[in-house]
């Protein structure tokens, strides 16, 4: 958890009133005290795995050992795009 104190951050939205109906619904049924309650407990049961999604790589061991050996080839070099990504990644910290 974030060193933010809780509940001092705030999300708008405009939906439209079926959207805002079946997220009352769905709330309700779940024991939700709120929407505000409900919404949070979407965001945080989904999001980890859509942010794993987006930054995991899934091999296969035959493209592992391909990925390996390239890496391990002394006579390949680097192309400028892939030199540029790993500079943009330095200056972003990764």
């Amino acid at each position: 958890m974030s060193s933010l104190s809780t509940h001092n951050q705030r999300l708008d939205m405009r939906i439209d009133l079926e959207t805002k109906q079946m997220a009352e619904r769905a709330s309700a049924a779940l024991g939700c005290s709120s929407l505000t309650e409900y919404i949070t407990r979407l965001i945080r049961d989904n999001s980890p795995s859509i942010i794993q999604q987006q930054t995991e790589i899934t091999l296969s061991n035959q493209q592992f050992e391909q990925f390996i050996s390239l890496c391990e080839d002394q006579t390949t070099k680097p192309g400028q795009s892939l030199l540029s990504a790993a500079q943009q990644l330095e200056q972003e910290g990764y």
